[in-house]
């Protein structure tokens, strides 16, 4: 029995090519094609432009984008026991699928858009994903070579990057995607829709960049939000002791007694420009 788009179902693929998930690659693949045209109906639109796709494993997710009007896909992946699969995906879209074999923590995103624009439409692998998205956050160049990021997480990392102040999940991550980016979660995955299903629930986070966010040194708001959420416990004149303390927030007419995780980010901000 073939899918919708004339293609084997994604269980046939995996037999056909041994694809046994491997947990060192935090590879969970998701096999509902009704799922994955989902996300990227979420994403659209997927045409004009290059999308690209970061651990694609069986294609799943490939040729919902492809089938959804992605004219062309650049799918990296890391893990060559899918590079097959993933070809006779290229053959049935001549034309529309590059395939990078390769570590996405590697590629630099403005090398693959080739002048267009760009989005990134990803089932990140759960071990790299934060990194990947810490990366493509804080890239020098803004604003970024992608328009946007549709991305699924697990749904505890989602929270951390859609957090805003006096939440449990508010922290340093939220502050640098609050800072460049306007994020939100699209819906929440559940773990059976993987293979094998993972342990926690997942999210569909999607991410567009703030065309003007506030200008403050990338390092020094790296420094003041490792500082305050390294102790998130205790005031801010303690946590940020290292960095000046009561004197840096008198500065900044911040109250020495608050905590970390009451601070908006544009407080921060106002930190970071200060040391």
């Amino acid at each position: 029995m073939t899918a919708a788009d004339g293609l084997p179902p994604l269980r046939e693929v995996l037999a056909a090519h041994g694809l046994d998930p491997k947990k060192a690659l935090g590879q969970n693949f998701l096999l509902d094609l009704n799922l994955t045209g989902r996300i990227a109906r979420q994403a659209a639109p997927l045409d004009p432009g290059v999308v690209v796709e970061v651990g694609p494993g069986p294609g799943g997710l490939t040729r919902a984008l492809l089938s959804e009007g992605a004219q062309h896909v650049v799918a990296i992946e890391k893990d060559r026991r899918c590079l097959p699969a993933l070809e006779a995906i290229a053959q049935h879209y001549p034309g529309r699928l590059s395939v990078i074999e390769g570590d996405a923590l590697t590629i630099d995103l403005a090398s693959l858009a080739n002048g267009q624009q760009l989005q990134v439409v990803a089932n990140l692998p759960y071990n790299v994903g934060t990194q990947l998205l810490l990366d493509w956050i804080t890239t020098p160049l803004w604003p970024p070579v992608w328009s946007a990021l549709t991305l699924m997480f697990q749904k505890e990392v989602a929270q951390r990057i859609v957090a805003a102040p006096d939440s449990d999940h508010y922290g340093r991550l939220g502050v640098l995607a609050g800072w460049r980016t306007e994020a939100h979660i699209l819906f929440e995955v559940s773990p059976q829709a993987f293979t094998p299903p993972p342990k926690v629930t997942s999210a569909i986070v999607q991410l567009r960049p703030r065309p003007a966010p506030i200008q403050v040194p990338l390092e020094a708001l790296e420094k003041v939000t490792a500082a305050a959420f390294g102790q998130r416990r205790k005031m801010l004149r303690q946590s940020l002791k290292s960095l000046g303390g009561e004197a840096l927030l008198a500065r900044a007419e911040i109250d020495p007694q608050r905590r970390a995780e009451t601070l908006s980010v544009e407080e921060f901000c106002r930190l970071a420009s200060l040391i």
